[in-house]
């Protein structure tokens, strides 16, 4: 789940960038410090927004720096267990896929893709179902549901598990021909 956080710190301004406006400094210090990192209360931190830096600052003994209080605005992307979302096959190896949902890659892994038997061509990038002949390829645009996250700390990427072994998830053109078929096979029995 995308979302907008509110957080505070302490800037260092440098003595070199003193004649620079505050909040643009401001704004790339916390830009180099805190986007593309992962906080385990936040979830993956992707842009610092909306900078409001106290323009009194405080001068530390032996540092010509000034130190700076600032409340800024950080949109996060927090991965809920059991939520659903879509995105993108970007790699397929002999164990499954990797699934682009928002910054960060889940392991879809073949188990979890269907009950068929799989086989996988990573020189090709695309995993095929013997029985139903279903496909997916990089590039395919998926529905899946997450169900394992473990989020590190810093620039470590953390892991996101999903499945798409429910009614409903996979391929969206799967999405598109299984409600085909329930839609079909409703008005069948209506008649």
């Amino acid at each position: 789940m995308f979302q907008l956080v509110d957080l505070e710190d302490v800037v260092r301004v440098p003595p070199d960038k003193f004649g620079s406006p505050l909040e643009r400094v401001a704004l790339d210090l916390l830009k180099l410090k805190y986007e593309s990192t992962i906080n385990p209360d936040h979830g993956y931190l992707v842009l610092v927004t909306k900078v409001d830096v106290d323009k009194v600052g405080k001068i530390i003994a032996g540092d010509g720096a000034t130190y700076h209080r600032v409340r800024f605005e950080v949109l996060t992307f927090f991965p809920l267990k059991q939520e659903i979302v879509e995105g993108e096959i970007v790699e397929v190896t002999d164990f499954g896929a990797f699934v682009r949902i928002g910054p960060a890659d889940a392991l879809l892994h073949l188990s979890q893709i269907m009950d068929d038997y799989l086989s996988s061509d990573v020189k090709s990038g695309m995993i095929t179902a013997s029985q139903s002949k279903r496909t997916l390829r990089v590039g395919s645009k998926v529905r899946v549901r997450i169900t394992a996250v473990s989020l590190g700390h810093g620039i470590s990427m953390g892991k996101i598990g999903v499945t798409c072994r429910q009614p409903f998830l996979g391929a969206l053109e799967w999405i598109d021909e299984d409600a085909a078929k329930a839609q079909k096979t409703r008005k069948a029995a209506e008649k």
